[in-house]
């Protein structure tokens, strides 16, 4: 952990363990670094993932809504199967 300004800890593991805690791989990785989603940092050779950064992130993707949730909330039922036989 490190410290910041605010006396706050700062989650900061090595890149590899970012990406499995965050559930995707390098190149994604490196595509929210680039893109600003996620923050990391160097320290030494090594890349180092803010995993609070990565918490916002997951916290800011939109929610899936499913067709049983949309018809739930509409009160509509939607029919599977043979229709008339």
């Amino acid at each position: 952990m490190v410290e910041n300004d605010s006396n706050k800890r700062r989650r900061l593991v090595e890149f590899k363990d970012g990406c499995r805690y965050g559930k995707f791989g390098k190149t994604k990785a490196y595509e929210l670094i680039a893109h600003g989603r996620i923050k990391a940092y160097k320290m030494g050779g090594k890349t180092m993932i803010d995993l609070d950064s990565v918490d916002e992130y997951h916290t800011s993707l939109p929610r899936l809504e499913t067709a049983a949730s949309q018809g739930a909330a509409s009160g509509s039922v939607a029919t599977h199967g043979p229709q008339g036989r």
